[in-house]
C-alpha cells in the first residue's frame, strides 16, 4: 500500500480516458431508466389487466428476467441480437437494449406495487365519472402511484448505475473501462481501480442521500 501513487492522475488523464466512459455510463443509466419505466409500466398493466392472454406472458417475462444474472443477459443480447438482425450492432447499442429489457422487469414490479397501493375507492370514483380504464389509469391512478413509487424508482436507478460497470463483459467503454484503460497505460492498475471505487461510492452515496431526503418529504406530505 505504501507504493500507491495517485499523482499521475490529472485532468488531462481524466478527460482523455475517463470522461468518455463516464458520459456513456450516465447515458446508459438515463436511457435504461426511461425505457425500463415505460416498458415496465406496460408489463405492470398487462399483469393487472385480469386477462390471462396478457397476464401470463408478462408474468413469464418478468419472472424469467429476474431469475437470470444481468451479466448473462448482457452476453446473450450481445451474441444473439446481431444474429437475429443479421448485422453487428456494437457493444454500446447492445448494452442499451439489454438494460432496457432487463430493468423493465424490475421497474414493472415497482410499478405494479405502486398501482396496487392506491385505494380501490379511487378506481371506483373514476369509473363513477364515466372514465375508461385507460383514462382512469392516466389521470387518477398513475399520478398518485408515481409519487408513492418515486423513492423506490430512484433507488433502482442508483442500482442500475452501479450495474452499468458490467458492460465490461462485452467490451463497451463505460466509466470503469476508462479508469482501467488509464491505469494500464500508466502502469497503475491498482490506483485506477481504487479511484473508480471512490467515484462510484461518492456518486451513489450522494444520490442515496437525496433519495432519503425525498422519501422523508413524501412521507410528510402523506
Amino acid at each position: 500500500m505504501m507504493n500507491l501513487d495517485f499523482s499521475f492522475y490529472s485532468w488531462d488523464i481524466i478527460s482523455k480516458f475517463v470522461l468518455k466512459g463516464f458520459y456513456f455510463s450516465i447515458m446508459l443509466t438515463v436511457v435504461a431508466t426511461l425505457g425500463g419505466i415505460l416498458f415496465g409500466t406496460v408489463l405492470a398493466l398487462m399483469r393487472l389487466s385480469g386477462k390471462k392472454w396478457l397476464d401470463v406472458p408478462a408474468t413469464i417475462y418478468v419472472n424469467g428476467m429476474r431469475s437470470i444474472p444481468l451479466v448473462m443477459v448482457i452476453l446473450w443480447f450481445f451474441l444473439l441480437v446481431p444474429f437475429i438482425v443479421g448485422r453487428p450492432i456494437g457493444a454500446e447499442m447492445s448494452a442499451v437494449i439489454t438494460f432496457i429489457a432487463f430493468e423493465a422487469a424490475y421497474f414493472s414490479e415497482i410499478m405494479r406495487a405502486g398501482i396496487q397501493s392506491i385505494s380501490r375507492g379511487q378506481v371506483f370514483a373514476g369509473q363513477a365519472l364515466g372514465m375508461t380504464y385507460g383514462q382512469n389509469m392516466k389521470l387518477v391512478i398513475l399520478p398518485q402511484a408515481f409519487r408513492n413509487m418515486l423513492p423506490v424508482l430512484l433507488t433502482q436507478t442508483i442500482i442500475l448505475f452501479q450495474d452499468t460497470s458490467l458492460v465490461y463483459a462485452i467490451g463497451a467503454y463505460d466509466m470503469l473501462k476508462g479508469f482501467e484503460t488509464a491505469g494500464k497505460n500508466y502502469g497503475r492498475p491498482i490506483e485506477a481501480y481504487l479511484l473508480a471505487a471512490v467515484v462510484y461510492f461518492v456518486m451513489c452515496f450522494a444520490l442515496s442521500w437525496v433519495v432519503k431526503r425525498l422519501h422523508r418529504k413524501i412521507a410528510i406530505i402523506r
